[in-house]
């Protein structure tokens, strides 16, 4: 982390129901530490995006590619390192190192990274045998920004409106994950009633965004009236949020402390969420009961349960195929705190049952925000943060609508941010893509894309 002419490394493993944080102090020439990939499969990408934007070796890592550095990156420039001054940038005309299947008919597809939708960039190499996907790779980070070093030298306060931007369908995820991290690093703890409100909106969130994704799977399967109907629903969800947070995708109105501008939330949105869910689950059943589509959905793009284990997948790609991960309940926040949420898990592992998992939690999320707002308390909706302990890691965790997603800071002695780390679900989430695409055909890529719907923004930072 660039204290005192030193590099510090730091590991935090989340189990069901605690958070282990290990530090290790490092010189800043020639830092190493003990690869843990043999042990972890997350931990080995970790590590590789550690390797490229601070320099540190991880000893005996499997893997030698780059993760994050493209090819027109200077061999000695780590960005996140302190001081670090941006270089020229030239291409080094060195081909990424894809893994290679060869053998008798094996063709490769290459698939962007500018696509023909109006979606961020990323390439995926397709190994193909006619149209049987034998193995695919994704090579990502085009739209890597640099987004925590933007954290560096902000105050807390002014920090929220970066973070509420880091992927912008998760807004609410990223800033109550924020402002838990500085939060428990102040010692301060939240009134009730913005626990209770800070809920609301994070299932607000995750309401329109699995609605969406519902509408956008079933369009995928060459129905789209299914996505017509779901993109109107969304558009009536969308002005619920405006007309609760003042902004379509609820922005403004975490702040550390608390809530902001939601004296007038109460339990009367409730009744039009009801009646627009109503309307959900009817289209719903109008598109499942459509053979083509289920025969589009049934079966397709099947992740193993012990493949998302081994993976750490998180958030509804883990539900759907028996990993009960969730948040709410195994490190429980805000209303999440008094409220039992249930985890929603589906067995199969495939496009259907991860279509059936948001289904399932769109109708949860309506009993959460109607349960949160019913004894709501009068009290204040925001404390004041005090001083920040420098050099001190602290942690913030929510189950944001794609899944567990993760911020830690740390500030200087000025009370300015020192170090940000931002864990979104899609960074777990992306790999396993691959192994669901295993022995597909390649006209079902989309619709396998979709159903994980990973974020290329929060994954690239």
């Amino acid at each position: 982390v660039g204290l005192t002419g030193h590099l510090g490394s730091g590991a935090a493993l989340i189990d069901r129901w605690e958070l282990v944080h290990v530090t290790v102090a490092l010189p800043r020439d020639a830092p190493v530490v003990p690869s843990l990939a043999a042990l972890s499969f997350p931990a080995s990408r970790f590590e590789r995006e550690m390797r490229d934007l601070l320099g540190i070796e991880p000893a005996g890592h499997p893997d030698p590619r780059p993760l994050v550095r493209h090819g027109f990156w200077p061999e000695t420039f780590y960005p996140l390192r302190h001081g670090a001054v941006t270089p020229d940038f030239e291409d080094d005309g060195r081909p990424f190192p894809f893994t290679e299947v060869a053998g008798d008919g094996v063709y490769e597809i290459p698939v962007g990274p500018v696509h023909a939708g109006v979606i961020e960039p990323g390439h995926f190499r397709f190994n193909v045998l006619g149209e049987t996907i034998l193995k695919m790779r994704a090579r990502l980070y085009f739209t890597h920004k640099g987004t925590e070093r933007l954290f560096v030298g902000r105050r807390p306060e002014d920090a929220v409106v970066l973070a509420e931007r880091v992927s912008g369908d998760t807004s609410v995820g990223h800033a109550v994950a924020f402002c838990q991290a500085v939060e428990a690093l102040a010692g301060v703890d939240v009134p009730r009633r913005a626990k209770a409100l800070r809920t609301v909106l994070l299932e607000l969130e995750r309401l329109y965004n699995h609605v969406t994704d519902v509408g956008a799977i079933i369009g995928d399967t060459g129905f789209p009236v299914g996505q017509a109907h779901c993109l109107r629903l969304r558009e009536g969800l969308l002005r619920v949020n405006k007309a609760v947070a003042g902004h379509r995708l609820l922005r403004g109105a975490i702040v550390p402390g608390g809530v902001a501008g939601l004296d007038a939330l109460d339990g009367r949105i409730v009744q039009g969420i009801e009646h627009l869910v109503r309307d959900f689950d009817e289209v719903v059943q109008i598109c499942l009961d459509n053979t083509l589509v289920a025969d589009r959905l049934e079966g397709t793009g099947r992740l193993p349960s012990d493949v998302a284990r081994d993976f750490g997948v998180v958030g509804y790609v883990a539900r759907a195929c028996r990993v009960p991960c969730d948040a709410r309940r195994d490190l429980p926040s805000g209303a999440y705190e008094w409220l039992d949420v249930v985890p929603v898990v589906e067995r199969a592992g495939d496009v259907q049952a991860r279509l059936q998992v948001r289904v399932r939690e769109v109708r949860q999320s309506v009993a959460i925000i109607a349960a949160a707002l019913a004894d709501l308390p009068t009290s204040p909706g925001k404390v004041e943060v005090g001083a920040l302990p420098p050099f001190t890691a602290a942690f913030g965790v929510v189950e944001a609508w794609r899944g567990r997603l993760v911020h830690m800071v740390m500030a200087d002695p000025a009370g300015r941010l020192h170090r940000v780390k931002v864990v979104d679900p899609s960074f777990f989430n992306w790999p396993a893509l691959a192994r669901a695409l295993d022995g597909n055909i390649v006209p079902d890529f989309p619709l396998c894309n979709k159903s994980f719907n990973c974020s290329y923004s929060g994954n690239d930072l």
